[in-house]
């Protein structure tokens, strides 16, 4: 028989898991986003050199899937604990709890900074589907497809501060523990 604690680890477990798999899939995403944009390079070049014309497009597209590559990989970067962090606060603590409790107030501070700015992505992405918006340039691109990218990019790292609360708050290592 399972009891309540056993039920939230599992829960802890399989959020975490969950948060994981979306966080390696948007860094996948951006990979594919970079060798796109790498191709799209080479594209220009070729047509360019050989062919005297262009596509017209590549300074817009570059410029949309940096965007997308950057917002996308985000999750991956806090998960993986590569994303830069200022720890001059968590080195002069030495307790375990101290350090858990200031790793919960950064992380939910930049929770709620992280949803406020994915609120307005999400109510400008709305807005434009609703207008029909679309980039002012040759590629007539509707906005709201760059801004998903980011909106998703920040959903995932939304989901993947979340995970790591759950992880702080279930007894498991810390990112300052990892280093």
């Amino acid at each position: 028989m399972r009891t309540d604690s056993n039920v939230l680890q599992l829960f802890a477990a399989l959020f975490i898991r969950f948060a994981s798999f979306l966080a390696k899939a948007g860094a996948v995403l951006a990979v594919l986003l970079m060798a796109g944009m790498t191709l799209h390079v080479i594209l220009e070049i070729i047509l360019r050199a050989f062919f005297s014309t262009s596509t017209f497009v590549l300074d817009e597209f570059v410029g949309y899937g940096v965007a997308a590559m950057t917002f996308m990989a985000l999750g991956y970067t806090f998960e993986s604990n590569t994303l830069i962090r200022v720890n001059f606060i968590l080195t002069k603590v030495h307790s375990r709890l101290g350090r858990q409790i200031i790793e919960i107030f950064c992380v939910s501070a930049a929770l709620v900074l992280t949803s406020y700015i994915a609120l307005y992505f999400w109510k400008s992405v709305a807005r434009n589907i609703d207008r029909g918006s679309t980039s002012e340039t040759i590629a007539a691109v509707p906005l709201w497809i760059p801004e998903a990218f980011v909106l998703l990019g920040l959903a995932i790292f939304i989901i993947q501060m979340l995970a790591y609360i759950v992880r702080v708050v279930s007894g498991q290592p810390l990112l300052s523990e990892q280093d």
